[in-house]
């Protein structure tokens, strides 16, 4: 499997990407950069993910059918991680971005990755799920606040930046699923073309996340229906062991009994080391 992080730029600025390899033991970086244009975004998607099995993890809304207010999916994040400053921004069909957030999702969707609100754990198959790597931060990293580097002065939002680096460096390897040898540039300027990197690996890393652990330790704000968010669960909140291993091998693909936002699409079989 492979684990493809999109920090999209939702009003087509800029999107970060980052692609983790799973080996069956660990994950590995694979890719890091910064894109342009959705367009660029897409190809790169299917260069990165090829006819392996893959999990694309996208930092935007890519389901709305509200026309107005905010999706139950924002509600439930903001009752959730208002107290540590990492609520959403109201997602509905009125706002600039959403013709633009949709529709990439449904590019996805057009390649091949359903979407993945419920999942069976290490299942290979092709999936597609929206997270929030502010709150996922806030439940890796057991912070009280988010790290805010997205705001303040150049040299505030470069120190925080550096923070959040160091975060990512001491905990995803130290996390299950590990990434071995995680190494990350520095931080320089331009920052937001740090920034937009590091939140599409730690984005990449809660797909992994939800592969490997499903519900046991993520939850799920909203639904398949109206949106959702995967966000991870602290490493202290729950259980340690690995999940039961799947024999992807003897499995098809992308099929989840009653699972209202996933579809059944079996094709060539995949084992969970090289797919």
């Amino acid at each position: 499997m492979r684990f493809l992080g999109i920090d999209f730029g939702w009003q087509g600025h800029p999107s970060g990407v980052a692609s983790l390899g799973w080996d069956g033991r660990a994950l590995t970086t694979r890719a890091l950069d910064r894109l342009q244009t959705a367009g660029e975004v897409l190809e790169w998607i299917a260069r990165e993910a090829g006819r392996h099995g893959a999990m694309i993890a996208v930092d935007a809304p890519t389901i709305i059918v509200n026309p107005t207010g905010r999706r139950p999916a924002e509600a439930e994040a903001q009752r959730k991680f208002a107290r540590y400053h990492a609520g959403c921004h109201p997602a509905n069909l009125g706002r600039p971005f959403a013709a633009h957030t949709v529709a990439f999702g449904r590019s996805l969707e057009a390649m091949g990755f359903v979407h993945a609100c419920r999942i069976e754990p290490r299942r290979a198959g092709r999936y597609q799920i929206e997270v929030h790597p502010h709150a996922a931060a806030v439940r890796l990293f057991e912070l009280d606040r988010i790290v805010k580097y997205k705001k303040g002065t150049v040299a505030q939002r470069a120190a925080e930046l550096e923070r959040f680096r160091g975060l990512l460096l001491q905990f995803l390897p130290r996390l299950r699923p590990a990434v071995a040898g995680l190494a990350l540039p520095a931080a320089t300027p331009p920052l937001k073309d740090s920034e937009d990197r590091f939140d599409a690996l730690l984005a990449a890393y809660t797909g992994a996340h939800w592969w490997y652990w499903g519900t046991a330790r993520n939850d799920v704000l909203g639904d398949g229906e109206t949106g959702y968010i995967v966000v991870p669960l602290a490493a202290s909140s729950g259980v340690q062991e690995s999940p039961p291993y799947t024999d992807c091998s003897r499995l098809p693909v992308n099929t989840w009994d009653g699972a209202p936002c996933a579809t059944t699409s079996p094709s060539r079989r995949m084992t969970s080391e090289s797919a």
